[in-house]
């Protein structure tokens, strides 16, 4: 079965996430919510995408079960900060090398599970 994963790649997911965590520290609305080191929150977001678009289980196998919602609870996450999360993704989508089709499906993946993050 192909997956999200499968169609993207490791090598276009990893530069989602670059790009994304570029526009996420720029973002005076939520840069402030990422306090760890850069290359350790990407490398955690590209082993927990890998694992959410139906590629290999990467972040179970290093961290354990995602719990994300019981990670993110000690950051206070509005409905502003999870909007601007959303919106750092698209454009970070958007500067993929993907058909529409692939860029909708893949965006389409983020407002549930960001929404669920919300705990202010």
């Amino acid at each position: 079965m192909e997956t999200l994963y499968t169609k993207i790649g490791g090598n276009k997911l990893m530069q989602l996430v670059d790009v994304f965590y570029d526009k996420v520290f720029l973002s005076e609305k939520i840069a402030p919510l990422f306090k760890n080191d850069k290359e350790e929150i990407k490398e955690k977001q590209f082993l927990f995408l890998s694992q959410f678009l139906g590629g290999p289980q990467l972040y179970t196998e290093k961290y354990g079960h995602p719990k994300m919602r019981a990670r993110h609870l000690p950051h206070a996450i509005t409905e502003d900060a999870k909007n601007e999360w959303l919106r750092c993704m698209k454009l970070a989508i958007e500067t993929l090398d993907l058909s529409d089709d692939l860029k909708i499906a893949l965006y389409n993946c983020f407002p549930a599970v960001a929404q669920h993050m919300v705990n202010r």
